[in-house]
């Protein structure tokens, strides 16, 4: 490392105002940040010494993530030696690496492109290169079906970027959250490649591993297809048809640990929407008007995964601690809400959390508005108290 430093140290000079190669200094700067953490300090004015930055909480939600990423890649593999009637005869690290080969690509492309935007943007605006894209990149493919075209991904990931985040001001500034924005770009615009019972489950072989899926089989998820077969346990497990990191309860569990570990994310937010979803499905269960009981809304679908990693988004997220009881109870109760009330439409933690984004800031302002009051009718009580004293 001391060797790469003095490289990066030597070769610095020319990416610098006056330099032969200063038009690229945010591209530099991007990656000399992402080698070493960097040694700058405020020197004046009203700041806060911490040892941890952007870069060290996106690193910490990227390690949270590799559970579901990693689950979701063998079970890629699983669901397409099931689905090709050949489960037996494949072993898991045959599964394994046919989920990779599957998987990968989507991860590059999604990093390419959307970083490739960011440092674009970057050069064009003369600004240091955000570290935000870092999780979104790797959120994106895991919120995707298995089949999802690459070129689709890529138009998602450039929407996210360029309209989900860039016009509101970059990392830090965007009211939506961006993986849900390309979701919700994909689902859309390619509402056939996004659901349907065919989209999650890879019906090709690559690279010669894996099996070629016959014509006509299809792999509904378990949301879609109602509950006549649904198993629990491989719901929990996560060996169900679905997103590719959407349906490990356990994987995500994992993630979930790490992330309240480390203080990254909220317990009250992630709690909250928990709470949310399981009293709607109480009630619409309870009214006849849900064959799903509480306990298969929550471990279905998106609901676990959207809880953990996107409800509990810092930036697009409430701030004021009330505030997070009610943003995370809004989001549970919308996604179940949607769910059951429209049929064409089985999953809806991704419209329940994009909802909740726009009024995030909204719910906020009153909070804050109400604790202002609250204690300027405690001063005003206090200071009638002391004029009846004397």
């Amino acid at each position: 490392m001391k060797a790469l430093r003095k490289y990066v140290d030597k070769i610095k000079p020319n990416f610098v105002e006056g330099g032969k190669f200063s038009y690229l200094q945010s591209v530099f700067e991007g990656f000399e940040t992402f080698l070493f953490v960097p040694n700058d300090t405020a020197k004046s004015g009203v700041h806060i010494h911490d040892s941890i930055d952007s870069k060290r909480i996106m690193s910490f939600v990227v390690i949270a993530l590799m559970p579901a990423l990693l689950f979701g890649m063998y079970n890629v593999g699983y669901q397409n030696a099931l689905a090709a009637g050949q489960l037996a005869s494949t072993s898991f690290v045959e599964m394994f690496v046919f989920g990779l080969l599957a998987v990968l690509p989507k991860i590059i492309v999604s990093y390419v492109v959307g970083l490739g935007i960011e440092f674009i943007w970057a050069q064009w605006k003369h600004e240091e290169i955000q570290e935000g894209y870092l999780v979104s990149g790797i959120i994106i493919p895991m919120i995707v079906p298995v089949n999802c075209p690459l070129w689709m991904l890529a138009l998602a990931c450039a929407f996210a970027v360029i309209i989900g985040k860039e016009i509101f001001g970059g990392t830090g500034m965007n009211i939506f959250n961006p993986a849900l924005i390309a979701r919700a770009f994909l689902f859309f615009s390619y509402p056939t490649k996004m659901s349907g019972d065919t989209v999650w489950v890879a019906d090709d072989t690559i690279f010669g591993m894996g099996h070629q899926l016959a014509d006509g089989t299809t792999a509904a998820t378990p949301l879609a297809a109602g509950v006549e077969n649904l198993d629990v346990t491989n719901a929990v497990i996560g060996l169900i048809p679905g997103s590719i990191g959407e349906t490990s309860v356990i994987a995500i569990a994992l993630g979930a640990i790490i992330l309240l570990w480390t203080g990254v994310a909220s317990w009250k937010t992630m709690v909250s929407v928990f709470v949310g979803g399981a009293a709607t499905a109480a009630l619409f269960h309870g009214l006849g008007m849900s064959d799903l009981c509480v306990c298969e809304h929550l471990v279905l679908g998106g609901f676990c995964f959207g809880a953990v990693f996107m409800a509990t988004d810092p930036v697009t997220s409430c701030r004021t601690e009330t505030g997070k009881y009610i943003y995370g109870f809004l989001i549970g109760a919308v996604a179940i809400t949607v769910r059951v009330m429209n049929p064409g439409y089985p999953e809806g933690m991704m419209l329940a959390i994009l909802l909740m984004n726009m009024f995030a800031s909204t719910i906020d302002y009153y909070v804050v508005n109400a604790n202002i009051n609250k204690r300027a009718k405690r001063a005003i009580i206090n200071k009638e108290d002391k004029i009846w004293q004397n």
